[in-house]
């Protein structure tokens, strides 16, 4: 009669199947969540950095700040994935909503990584700086209406 109980209220260990105790053993505590997001986040805002300073290093320093800066955005956008899980931020990310904008951002990253490795110093500066418009643009599909505003407010200052 237990074991019938335990069956009809869910609580019956016994039956699960495989993928669920994978699920739950492989799952992430709260706080070892946001401890992966802040590391993941800080080496992110690091990479940056370091590829901003690295900037001013005589012929070489514009491939590495392409290099870096991109490094640092791809881990910036990756740490979000400790907070929702790699499958709902995949989700997420390729919501019709924000479709357009992550195909742009994700061409943006390999279009920079790709010039910078090729040596093309002009396009690899213009990808980063279309890199930093598409990952703002990106980062506002979160925000409910950003997008809206912000094309209002440069509709008003166009006119």
């Amino acid at each position: 009669m237990d074991k019938l109980k335990k069956v009809l209220s869910g609580q019956d260990a016994e039956d699960r199947g495989g993928l669920s105790e994978v699920a739950e053993a492989t799952s992430l505590s709260s706080g070892t969540r946001i401890k992966g997001f802040i590391a993941c986040f800080a080496a992110g805002i690091l990479c940056s950095l370091l590829g901003t300073f690295l900037l001013w290093v005589p012929q070489k320093g514009l491939y590495l700040f392409a290099v870096f800066y991109t490094f640092g955005n791809i881990a910036s956008i990756g740490s979000t994935v400790f907070l929702m899980g790699p499958m709902k931020q995949l989700k997420r990310m390729f919501e019709p909503t924000r479709l357009i904008a992550t195909i742009l951002v994700l061409l943006c990253f390999a279009l920079t990584l790709c010039f910078a490795f090729l040596r093309h110093k002009g396009l690899a500066l213009i990808f980063c700086i279309l890199q930093s418009l598409a990952l703002t643009w990106y980062s506002l599909s979160y925000i409910p209406f950003a997008r809206d505003a912000v094309k209002k407010c440069f509709a008003v200052c166009l006119t």
